[in-house]
């Protein structure tokens, strides 16, 4: 049988301990609906908690092992799991807040966030947003729209761990996006100077190592920037266009300006896999095997339909896809935090690199800082066959700081 190109990028699904289990359901304070699973062996004072603002962490990895610990575990969804089309990060920061309200209100005594991958930088807005007064945070979303978090009861938790954290989801766009698109309209137009899959440019067949010149690696760089500044102003022209019919709709009362207002404006991104270093492996060199979080023929799956960003609302390209409009930036969040911090990097990261976890590491304003590494990929499969998986590893370090500083 066939493989599919993404088979293998997550890591095996581990069974959760057992442990007395619920499910509920959470208001926001704008109304939103969100869920949540609450893991809590006996006697459990301290509980970890994983959300992500795009996917469904309820049988994360790592919960397990979190489990194993005697410590309780809280797995949260945003208020559109698994479908990030409307995803404005300062409303999944909202949802974040209804959780963190919720396990104060069952007792307990220590709250630590545990941020994997983009739930990193989530976590990592959201310390920053609660450590500012009412008043002082976020008013609204980069596109305009009002949101409630100066309304919002925000507690900071005790404790946060950051697992392979990336840079956020706008800056990540940026660093894979294929700026040899030259017509947003048409997923297969090339410009044969840019085509991050041309041997002429540097690449070599899979999987063997491409060899880019520093030269087209910096004008690709460059190219990457100018598409997403392109597609922002594509985005703020539709946001413009909404607001404007939303206007004349309450001028008017007009029913035509109404649906004018209502109908949605889809930004489509195509060829979002194209990030160089995960076919040259000598950029932003580590541990980390040839290929992408998406599959292990980038020059395959970059015309696909997978990928960061495909579709989205104009406002939440703004909110979340751009880097130059997010608020959703680990390195901008990070002086915010000052928790005790646990930063913890995977040494095969496709995603999160070298320079980035030192980048992060300086940047962090927490004074209990612990900055660690173990084998393994973005998603804690092990780096060779027979090894232990990143995940076992990464349970390892969390437990032992854990240990540490928040009894079980």
């Amino acid at each position: 049988m066939t493989r599919g190109l993404g088979a293998g990028r997550y890591a095996d699904p581990v069974l959760a301990a057992d442990a007395p289990t619920s499910v509920h359901e959470l208001t926001t304070v704008d109304g939103a609906h969100v869920t949540g699973v609450l893991r809590v062996p006996p006697g459990a004072r301290t509980v970890v908690t994983l959300m992500h603002p795009r996917q469904d962490v309820t049988h994360h990895a790592l919960v397990p092992h979190v489990l194993a610990s005697g410590r309780a575990v809280w797995t949260q969804g945003s208020r559109s799991p698994n479908n990030d089309l409307n995803l404005l990060h300062e409303q999944a920061v909202l949802d974040f807040a209804a959780g963190q309200v919720f396990l104060r209100e069952r007792g307990f005594e220590q709250i630590v966030t545990l941020g994997h991958s983009g739930g990193a930088t989530l976590a990592a807005f959201y310390c920053q947003q609660a450590a500012l007064a009412p008043g002082q945070r976020l008013a609204t979303a980069p596109s305009g729209r009002p949101v409630a978090l100066n309304d919002a009861t925000m507690p900071l938790p005790d404790g946060a761990v950051f697992l392979a954290p990336h840079p956020g989801q706008g800056a990540l766009l940026q660093r894979v996006i294929d700026p040899s698109v030259v017509d947003e309209n048409d997923p297969l137009a090339v410009d044969p100077s840019l085509d991050p899959f041309a041997v002429a440019n540097g690449f070599r067949e899979a999987p063997v190592s491409a060899e880019y010149e520093p030269e087209f690696i910096a004008r690709y760089r460059a190219a990457q920037a100018a598409r997403v500044r392109r597609i922002d102003a594509a985005a703020a022209a539709l946001v413009a266009e909404g607001r404007a019919a939303n206007r004349a709709f309450k001028r008017s009362g007009d029913a035509g300006e109404r649906r004018r207002a209502l109908a949605p404006r889809i930004v489509t991104v195509h060829r979002t896999d194209a990030d160089l270093r995960n076919v040259d492996l000598s950029i932003d060199p580590n541990a980390r095997p040839y290929g992408s979080l998406f599959g292990r023929r980038p020059d395959l799956t970059n015309f696909g339909l997978v990928g960061f960003g495909r579709m989205s609302t104009a406002e939440a390209w703004m909110s979340t896809w751009s880097t130059t409009t997010t608020n959703a930036d680990f390195l901008r969040c990070a002086p915010g935090v000052t928790v005790p911090t646990l930063l913890l990097e995977f040494t095969g990261d496709q995603a999160s690199f070298p320079s980035d976890i030192a980048a992060f590491a300086t940047a962090l304003g927490a004074s209990d800082l612990t900055v660690d590494a173990v084998p393994g990929t973005h998603f804690g499969r092990e780096l060779t066959a027979g090894a232990p998986s990143g995940n076992e590893l990464a349970s390892a370090v969390i437990h032992q700081w854990l240990a540490a500083r928040f009894p079980a």
